[in-house]
């Protein structure tokens, strides 16, 4: 993993992206040279063009998910999603070095042998975005603890890290309660640095549920990392890994003394132009979509298009929020607020489709432009629900600490939810990112968001 602005990036997605990207730059140049006969000529006739091309295709690669480093399901599944990238990105490809100046002696060959290039480029990322579910080399994890924690550790890696080989638990001292199974126990024969050594441990997760004086030999642990072997603890391994940040076992020291939550005037300032020239672009572009979703609710059923909530947002202030009407005008006759649920039957027909493609959440851009919500940021709740989760879950506060978002690092990592449990899994990655929050971050989330609503992934 490489840190990039307080954000981690798989190093074999940052890889992928830098060839792909000097690939894309060297055949585009490559084939306008060829035409003109000289490179000289070429960079300042068509320098916009091939560097316009390769960000859009570096953008529509990266928001279909095809550098992430977690297993898609069948190669059939990955091409498929590679043959939609294709549909995008071929006209694209067509129509920008179809604006190449007439001094071009046969535009329509660079047009044609750069759709050829850009289709074995992207069918070749659809294929490596498979393989890469299953990695060539792991990490080999030992896992210090044997106790609730470590078990949580453990379950979690396996079911959502491909990259992580754990090689065993190591009880610690003073561990009275054992919740991993006995086999995978590893006995303790020597000191923690030469365990490591002779297990090929790369990564050390201290886990340990039992702290107290003497639970923790902070001697061998040092060792360990000085001979090479990173050590984390539990919640900067998710942290690191996983883009979360594990509620399980957290406590207000660890978010104290750690770094982060960097919110001075300077990214709030940042922050702002960005949502307010992102939310003017967005709703130019979209004012068509938003004029045709007014008009088939309108004739759908009787109604405002338009319904208002309340909604809390930050630092603990309430808002009104916008939303295209997705439901029936009774969907909450006895006064009591609910969650959405799947196959929920209050939606209606033309509310299945805009909640599926998101866009019910485009009167939103009006509540940035006003300065209530930002482009990202935690899904703004109500305040039903928030008085709620605040007392049933620990830390739920603080994702007040920013303005609540359109779209969010929670919402693309996670599905919507509808029960407490599913609001704390959406919690820990709501916790990353006010923690590491930038303009980086954030351009991740868009990208990422744009992929989320092509696919309909996690809508109700």
């Amino acid at each position: 993993m490489i840190r990039i602005f307080n954000h981690y990036v798989h190093r074999a997605a940052l890889r992928g992206i830098i060839f792909d990207l000097g690939l894309v730059l060297l055949a585009a140049m490559a084939a306008v040279s060829l035409n003109l006969g000289s490179i000289n000529d070429a960079v300042p006739l068509a320098g916009k063009h091939v560097v316009s091309f390769a960000a859009c295709l570096l953008l529509i690669n990266s928001a279909s998910g095809l550098y992430e480093t977690t297993a898609s399901g069948t190669l059939g599944r990955s091409l498929a999603r590679g043959v939609v990238v294709l549909l995008v990105a071929l006209p694209l490809t067509y129509a920008i070095f179809g604006l190449l100046p007439a001094s071009f002696v046969d535009r329509t060959s660079i047009q044609l042998s750069m759709m050829a290039g850009v289709s074995a480029l992207i069918l070749r990322r659809a294929y490596l975005a498979h393989v890469s579910g299953a990695p060539v080399k792991q990490t080999r994890i030992m896992i210090f603890g044997a106790g609730p924690a470590a078990q949580v550790v453990g379950a979690t890696l396996r079911r959502m890290d491909p990259n992580a080989d754990i090689v065993g638990y190591l009880a610690g001292p003073n561990e009275r309660e054992t919740a991993v199974p006995a086999n995978e126990i590893l006995e303790p024969t020597g000191t923690l640095p030469e365990m490591a050594q002779r297990l090929g441990v790369e990564e050390i997760v201290v886990a340990l549920t039992e702290r107290r004086a003497g639970s923790m030999p902070l001697r061998q642990l040092l060792d360990c990392k000085v001979s090479g072997t990173k050590v984390y603890d539990l919640n900067t391994h998710f942290e690191k890994t996983l883009g979360q940040i594990r509620i399980d076992f957290l406590s207000a020291s660890w978010l104290i003394f750690g770094d982060g939550f960097n919110q001075g005037a300077w990214r709030t300032a940042v922050k702002r132009v960005f949502d307010i020239v992102c939310a003017t672009v967005l709703c130019v572009l979209t004012a068509p979509i938003m004029a045709v979703a007014a008009v088939l609710i309108k004739l759908e059923s009787a109604g405002p298009v338009l319904y208002r909530q309340e909604r809390v947002g930050q630092n603990g202030r309430t808002f009104s929020i916008a939303k295209f009407r997705s439901m029936r005008t009774d969907a909450e006759k006895d006064g009591k607020p609910r969650w959405a649920s799947a196959n929920d039957d209050r939606v209606t027909r033309i509310g299945l489709i805009i909640r599926r493609l998101r866009i019910d959440e485009l009167p939103q851009l009006f509540n940035v432009l006003r300065g209530d919500m930002s482009l990202v940021g935690p899904r703004p709740e109500r305040p039903f629900f928030v008085d709620q989760l605040t007392q049933e879950i620990p830390f739920y506060a603080l994702r007040h600490s920013v303005k609540p978002g359109v779209t969010g690092w929670a919402q693309v990592r996670y599905p919507y939810g509808a029960t407490v449990e599913d609001s704390q899994e959406k919690l820990q990655y709501d916790l990353y990112y006010v923690k590491n929050h930038t303009l980086f971050l954030d351009l991740v989330v868009l990208m990422e968001t744009v992929g989320v609503v092509l696919t309909g992934k996690g809508a109700r």
